[in-house]
């Protein structure tokens, strides 16, 4: 029998290597083909170059952060009136069943923003409400859109803090269709044949008909899943063919493909670090980053398994909890036999690290401290690695706020891989910070004084609070999980959340294109004796510190009235 410690040692240990294996050679594709682009001689660019023609497009003129930003808004706001329409006349598309009509106006706002921003909120249960065509061509189309939208901000950003005062971060054009076509859709291929092959379901038909034992008939939902499951994870969008997500076995089947899609959604995030050192020369200062996102991923993994494997029976109640031959120990409900404590919770940790927030397990069945673990994950701005793209990006303005912080402890300039940070420089920073927890605490205080909105939360007291916390945590950061316990559609919800997640997603894309402009224009500096260097010890504790520091008196008086005042109900031995 292997206890709780050791099996969560070797799984992590397991998808350590797996995705260090992995990460540096997509990294360096990624680099290849998408920030320096295919060599002119190539079959790709061959085809590449009948396409920009056909679209009217030159792709080797670049652009400068406004034709950047203009280009990366219009394509996104035009794709999400695209979604809008489908969601809302999905009644008269193809493959439409008549039971199945469009969505109401404000669902079709909420579910288009969601999937626009890779947040993938889903306050409906796909299987029995949304037709194949609108599945397809809509929901699984911009899982690759918002997916290359990230990663083309992260490669621009890249590109700004390793120019030499050009002034130009790319075009949006070539990253975005590079990105889609050279990264995403072969890694997905590759996902959903594996998929298919583990006993995930992929067909155009709506049910399968079961004649059962008892002698009636059963009707089972399917559809096209191991091919939504597979971009699902690989570009972190999170949102499930069926409500359940990746809990339900026809989409996630086994222990060894919840494994995979663990490793599937780490995987570019992390690569995106070694993409990031390539563009700047600085490859050691790449791998401290790197080092902090797993470091902080892993201890808040392993904190939340804690919660679920230990002190997971309430005082007061006559009921054993340990380990033994004959169980497994631990808190188990919401949870899967077929995954464990283990792999449930590290499975959490990973979604709600990343901006992915698939679940395979009940979020709002776990522990008080169990829940905390991946609302902190996504309060402290998905950084741990963080979704794709948005990991990075947001790595790097952390990075530059903890320089900041040293160089006014030591009144020097401070200056980050050989650029100086200045005051433009840090009010960019600042309203990339400051933005989205001001959407998540705003967007909470008004849902608790709105009488309407108290009628959705299903449980009294500090858990409904956490449940609408986490819910407004979850859209502003990007993430899309959620408690079950709230029924977030509602007109209410449905739009407030909405707003959230597209500020959440478009201000922070804003502000890091801003600072890869005023970088891109700034010539580096050679280090000198006073010059701190970003690739060591010191400043990994300086940087973790400042990471954690934000988002705890950021969110410390929230996260006293939620989760950690749920904890010491239940400690008592009350229901909370």
């Amino acid at each position: 029998m292997i206890d709780f410690w050791t099996e969560f040692l070797l799984y992590a240990i397991a998808v350590i290597v797996t995705v260090a294996v992995l990460a540096r050679p997509i990294g360096a594709y990624v680099y290849r083909v998408v920030a320096v682009g295919p060599a002119s001689a190539s079959r790709w660019m061959r085809l590449e170059s009948a396409v920009w023609r056909g679209l009217g497009i030159d792709p080797t003129v670049e652009m400068g952060f406004a034709g950047y930003a203009r280009a990366l808004i219009a394509f996104n706001v035009v794709g999400g009136i695209a979604l809008y329409l489908l969601l809302r006349l999905q009644g008269h598309l193809p493959l439409a069943l008549a039971d199945r009509p469009g969505f109401s106006p404000d669902l079709s706002f909420n579910t288009a923003l969601s999937f626009l921003t890779n947040t993938n909120w889903q306050a409906y249960s796909g299987d029995n409400t949304l037709n194949h065509s609108v599945q397809m061509a809509g929901l699984t189309v911009q899982n690759f859109l918002s997916a290359a939208t990230g990663i083309s901000v992260a490669v621009a950003l890249g590109r700004g803090l390793g120019s030499r005062a050009e002034g130009l971060l790319g075009n949006f054009w070539a990253d975005c269709l590079r990105t889609t076509v050279y990264v995403l859709l072969p890694g997905a291929i590759l996902l959903a044949l594996y998929f298919g092959i583990a006993g995930a379901v992929q067909t155009l038909q709506y049910d399968a008909v079961v004649h059962t034992v008892e002698g009636t008939v059963q009707h089972i939902a399917v559809g096209p899943v191991a091919s939504q499951e597979a971009i699902k994870m690989f570009g972190t969008n999170g949102g499930g063919f069926f409500g359940a997500n990746s809990a339900h076995p026809f989409e996630n089947p086994t222990a060894l493909s919840n494994f995979v899609q663990i490793v599937a959604l780490l995987c570019i995030p992390f690569a995106l670090t070694y993409t990031f050192g390539l563009q700047v020369g600085r490859p050691r200062d790449a791998r401290l980053l790197r080092q902090v996102m797993l470091g902080l991923l892993v201890a808040l993994a392993f904190l939340g398994g804690a919660a679920e494997q230990r002190n997971a029976v309430p005082s007061g109640i006559n009921v054993s909890a340990a380990q033994s031959a004959l169980q497994s120990g631990g808190l188990m409900e919401g949870k899967e036999t077929r995954f464990g404590i283990v792999s449930s919770t590290l499975f959490t940790a990973a979604t709600t690290g990343t901006s992915t927030g698939a679940t395979d397990a009940s979020i709002d069945s776990m522990t008080a401290m169990g829940t905390f673990v991946p609302l902190f994950l996504i309060q402290l701005s998905e950084l741990t690695p963080g979704g794709v793209g948005s990991g990075i990006y947001t790595m790097v303005v952390y990075a530059l706020l903890a320089v900041f912080i040293a160089g006014l402890m030591i009144g020097r300039t401070p200056e980050y891989l050989g650029k100086k940070i200045e005051a433009t420089e840090m009010k960019l920073v600042a309203i990339f910070v400051l933005v989205t927890p001001a959407l998540v605490l705003i967007g909470t205080a008004v849902a608790v004084l709105w009488l309407d909105a108290l009628k959705s939360v299903g449980n009294p007291g500090a858990r409904g609070f956490t449940e609408i916390l986490y819910g407004y945590s979850s859209a502003a950061n990007n993430n899309g999980s959620s408690m079950g316990g709230l029924n977030a559609n509602t007109p209410f919800f449905n739009i407030s959340l909405g707003i959230a997640m597209f500020l959440g997603r478009f201000w922070p894309i804003v502000a890091a294109l801003g600072l890869a402009d005023t970088f891109s224009r700034k010539r580096p500096l050679e280090p000198g004796p006073g010059t701190m260097p970003t690739s060591g010890l010191v400043f990994g504790m300086l940087l973790v510190g400042t990471i954690v520091l934000v988002g705890v008196l950021t969110f410390v008086p929230a996260l006293t009235l939620g989760p950690v005042a749920d904890a010491l109900v239940t400690a008592g031995g009350t229901a909370p």
